[in-house]
């Protein structure tokens, strides 16, 4: 009984750390979310630019739920509906884009008008990332490689650290990421290159929400 509690848990231990892996596997690509992140933890600080990445840790996890535990009613759906998400989650990075592009340095704003708003930066990422339910199907070959089909095959307790490890290993990348671009970079560039990353970051920002367009139209 002890030999194979011992083994449950160094197979937990493994699958946790191979989450972790792919977790930070999945976050560090600089994608319209990275963008997002850096944007914002140089304009509204560490927090806001957080909330951004945590966003789509947590919609990286869910979707990692939905393949570990075989909700195949939901991933069906989701993989079903991937058009019309793609046109929602583009109309979002293409409004984000537009506004990224008019807006005015922090040092030039107002004050008390670039209040940070980490909730609802938290939630436009959630929204972001859950409009790409292809990502289900990079979950599904990963755990068909580790031998992870269902919960049911193998055990939900090492279903659940794997998700766990993604979960944490994406958040970790966004730590890193909103720590370090608020903490070495914030308040050390002047008004001026400010406006010219913001109105960078917004034009990519948009394109990206273009392409997804395209696609949930699609044309590509």
């Amino acid at each position: 009984m002890a030999g194979a509690d011992l083994a449950l848990s160094a197979s937990g231990a493994s699958a946790f750390l191979t989450g972790l892996l792919f977790g930070l596997a999945l976050a560090m690509p600089v994608g319209p979310i990275g963008l997002l992140c850096i944007r914002r933890s140089l304009d509204d600080g560490f927090t806001v630019g957080f909330a951004t990445g945590l966003g789509a840790a947590v919609a990286d996890a869910g979707y990692g739920a939905v393949a570990a535990f075989g909700l195949t009613a939901v991933s069906a759906f989701l993989l079903a509906w991937q058009g019309p998400l793609a046109l929602l989650g583009g109309g979002l990075l293409v409004w984000l884009g537009v506004a990224s592009w008019r807006v005015r340095p922090a040092a030039d704003a107002a004050p008390g008008s670039r209040a940070g708003r980490p909730i609802a930066a938290f939630a436009q990422t959630v929204l972001l990332t859950a409009g790409n339910p292809q990502t289900v199907l990079t979950f599904v070959a990963l755990f068909a490689g580790l031998g992870l089909a269902t919960a049911a095959d193998a055990g939900w307790q090492r279903a659940a650290a794997l998700v766990l490890g993604v979960f944490l290993g994406s958040a970790a990348w966004w730590l890193v990421l909103a720590g370090g671009v608020a903490g070495l970079l914030r308040g050390r560039l002047s008004a001026v290159r400010m406006l010219w990353i913001n109105r960078g970051a917004g034009a990519v920002i948009a394109g990206f929400g273009l392409v997804a367009i395209a696609r949930g139209l699609g044309m590509i």
